[in-house]
């Protein structure tokens, strides 16, 4: 065989740290519970393997794990516990598969930005329709009202609190920002509570990080709104 043959080769193999993102750090958050570093990329690193020489694209993978996430979102609202163990268990595959899209892309010589807005615009939707999910399932088994307008508030400031975050980044030109480290952390605790059929205590802890966020988001904008003047 000779040396250029190899060489295409060898570019055609999948290479584990060409597919992490450029900068190769990690968020306060995954510093210390590394859901995304131990658990999602290594998962998601299979499936890049098994497709990388495919013609699946990433953007039919950020659309295949947005639709695996439905149907996670369809098993939590309907409240029994074999259902909800089953929409935990499908959110953290949709999580997997989330990260895998971006993995995919960057080992091929990166994506498009169509793609990436795409996984962007898709994750919070599927952010909205699992959580509207859980709350829905809690209340259909418990009949709880004050549940159901906390989980409703709860959902109305997350979608805020990302408002202000997708502002906070505009107003320093840092453009999207990073994400994933945070929602793999949220659904992984999801599909551990949902183990033990208490989802509910997931909103309980989504209502007080949102209220929290929110007045970090609120201040920091001001700080840095002073500062750029």
């Amino acid at each position: 065989m000779n040396s250029s043959k190899k060489k295409r080769l060898k570019n055609s193999e999948y290479d584990y740290k060409k597919s992490l993102k450029s900068d190769g750090s990690d968020g306060k958050i995954s510093k210390y519970l590394n859901v995304e570093k131990y658990i999602n990329r290594p998962l998601a690193s299979l499936v890049v393997k098994m497709v990388f020489n495919t013609k699946i694209t990433p953007n039919q993978i950020t659309l295949f794990s947005f639709f695996i996430g439905l149907l996670g979102a369809v098993c939590f609202s309907v409240g029994s516990y074999s259902y909800v163990i089953t929409g935990g268990i499908l959110i953290q595959i949709a999580s997997v598969f989330d990260c895998s899209d971006g993995m995919l892309a960057r080992s091929r010589g990166g994506g498009t930005i169509f793609g990436k807005y795409l996984d962007l615009f898709l994750d919070r939707v599927s952010d909205f329709i699992i959580f509207f999910g859980v709350i829905a399932g809690v209340f259909r088994v418990t009949g709880n009202f004050e549940f159901l307008i906390l989980g409703l508030f709860t959902i109305g400031l997350y979608m805020l609190q990302v408002n202000l975050f997708y502002i906070n980044n505009l107003l320093e030109k840092k453009g999207t920002g990073e994400t994933g480290e945070f929602r793999a952390l949220g659904f992984f605790i999801l599909m551990l509570l949902s183990i033990f059929n208490r989802v509910d205590i997931f909103i309980y802890l989504l209502s007080v990080e949102v209220v929290l966020n929110l007045i970090f988001r609120i201040l920091y904008f001001l700080k840095t709104g002073r500062e750029l003047d």
